[in-house]
């Protein structure tokens, strides 16, 4: 397994060592992968005690209470960092793959440091490998394009494939990229290159069929080039559901929340949230002009109903996002000066970084989910939303935006765009009878419990043990 996050990390607390793990959606679901097939799995460390915790092999056996696998980390450099990760990682492909009108910033030296780091995961990667013919190498995100053709090309009998997690764009948005052909000739070095949704796939094939030269066969979903071939196929990501429902029943989780209601002042309200890093794609902005709005055309509900955001600050570095930390401070001040009214609050941002387990009493606690991407290539909150509603009630509203949108459909459907429907599908929400709401959680929760993280690892694995039997 090949990521930039790591499932684990190290901090120091109370002059101790702490081993915590990120409330990344990704990771945890592929930590559960992890656990179940062990392996090794190869990431950037990020924690201030990361390198205390390793052997002198930058390598530890996770998860530290019943070790299942091995985690091997590499270091950057805050230049590399800075470059790969906050530059042309995430202002340059995150931007240009997701239609949410932020421009991508295409920098030469950013570019240069991306190839740098994704050359140094490859080394790091060939140095774990004893036996080629019997390796699959799991990549995973954007953070990689080049890595594929990198590993093929030093060792071709390894096995290589990717999965990227975010959505890919049309042939006229990608076209702006000045290096789009070499980051497409580095995913062509993949076995098996996945996306969650087929229009997803779809729109790699015209843009590869559009750019290089290479062979497309739709029939077999195979691009050929190099006289390599690369199948394309949609597996749509899920959440391990017995672990989030374990920790949605636990003592732990009841505990923290009552201590939510008395310490948020949210007893006898009903409660709205949002779970996202405060990102632009995400639709925060939109979703708190929603809630002002359902505020003035519904006043009923003020002293009634509070809003949630969970919204952990993230990729401060880029400018765009510092814009958007702040217009988001902007609507929490104006929703609350202008409704607010004694202890009651309107609307409560925290962007905490709260562990896992914690979020779960948060999904617990929300009687509406409003998920308001404006683009999402899956969107694993609203899976692990409707996994953690053990209680058998709740509502979630859903942007058809978010690729989970095509599975959920019991999920009440908003346009982002249009705050005022949103206002509305909240009211909705909230005097729908309860049977109704009932009845649409019990078919989401079944099928997010069927499609689980460990059925989408099974068919990708699936398809690439085959695909030397293909024809």
């Amino acid at each position: 397994m090949v990521s930039n996050r790591e499932p684990y990390m190290h901090i120091y607390r109370g002059g101790e060592v702490e081993t915590i793990m990120p409330a990344s959606g990704m990771a945890i679901a592929l930590d559960s992968l992890m656990q179940t097939c062990g392996g090794t799995w190869v990431a950037a460390g990020t924690g201030e005690a990361d390198r205390e915790a390793c052997t002198d092999r930058d390598t530890l056996m996770v998860p530290p209470q019943d070790p299942k696998y091995k985690l091997r980390r590499l270091w950057l450099t805050r230049e590399e960092e800075r470059d790969y990760y906050y530059g042309f990682a995430n202002s340059a492909l995150w931007p240009l793959c997701h239609v949410a009108y932020s421009r991508p910033r295409f920098d030469p030296g950013q570019w240069e440091t991306y190839k740098t780091v994704n050359r140094k995961f490859a080394e790091v990667v060939l140095s774990e490998v004893t036996d080629p013919r019997r390796t699959i190498v799991f990549i995973q995100d954007y953070h990689f394009a080049l890595l594929p053709r990198m590993l093929k090309e030093a060792e071709p009998n390894l096995v290589v494939s990717q999965f990227w997690h975010i959505p890919w764009p049309n042939y006229e948005i990608f076209r702006i990229c000045p290096w789009g052909p070499e980051i497409l000739d580095g995913l062509l070095g993949n076995d098996l290159l996945g996306f969650h949704l087929q229009y997803h796939c779809n729109n790699f094939f015209d843009t590869v069929d559009r750019t290089l030269e290479s062979r497309v066969d739709l029939e077999k979903f195979s691009i050929f080039r190099r006289e390599r071939e690369t199948r394309v196929r949609p597996f749509p990501i899920s959440i391990d559901f017995d672990r989030f429902e374990a920790w949605a029943k636990s003592l732990h989780t009841e505990r923290r929340l009552r201590e939510l209601q008395h310490t948020l002042n949210l007893s006898g309200l009903k409660v709205g949230l949002g779970v996202d890093r405060l990102d632009y794609t995400k639709g925060i902005p939109e979703r708190l002009e929603a809630i002002d709005i359902f505020f003035r055309k519904y006043p009923q509900y003020q002293q009634r109903f509070t809003f949630i955001q969970l919204g952990p600050q993230s990729r401060l570095h880029i400018q765009s996002y510092k814009q958007l930390n702040a217009l988001v401070d902007s609507w929490e001040e104006e929703i609350n000066s202008k409704y607010g009214q004694g202890r009651w609050k309107p609307v409560i941002v925290l962007k905490g970084h709260y562990s896992q387990e914690e979020v779960v009493a948060f999904y617990r606690l929300a009687d509406v989910m409003v998920i308001s991407a404006l683009h999402d290539g899956m969107n694993l909150v609203a899976k692990e939303y409707v996994a953690s509603r053990v209680e058998g009630e709740g509502a979630l509203l859903l942007s058809p935006f978010a690729g989970a949108s095509r599975e959920l459909t019991g999920a009440y459907t908003i346009n982002p765009y249009n705050p005022e429907e949103t206002a509305d599908a909240i009211f909705q929400a909230l005097e729908d009878p309860s049977e109704q709401k009932a009845a649409r959680l019990a078919a989401m929760r079944s099928w997010v419990q069927e499609h689980n993280i460990f059925q989408w690892s099974a068919l990708f694995f699936q398809a690439l043990i085959r695909l030397p039997k293909e024809d």
